[in-house]
């Protein structure tokens, strides 16, 4: 598996304030997009999304290729 690395800062604005992120891997930042998609669009309809994303993938689908 190939190793990525991410370099980047994500700000959120919410009415209650703000929050602030700097994922370093594609793990961390699908974490905090699942994590805001939670908070903007509920529970059930973030799991609809987000099953939407993973039907593109076979069930045993084991990431890039390194070659």
């Amino acid at each position: 598996m190939t190793t990525v690395s991410i370099d980047a800062n994500i700000t959120i604005k919410w009415p209650q304030g703000h929050s602030s992120y700097s994922p370093g891997s594609p793990e961390e930042l699908a974490i905090i997009g699942i994590d805001l998609l939670v908070k903007e669009l509920g529970t059930q309809a973030a799991h609809t999304f987000i099953t939407q994303v993973l039907e593109r993938y076979p069930a045993d689908y084991m990431g890039a290729d390194t070659e």
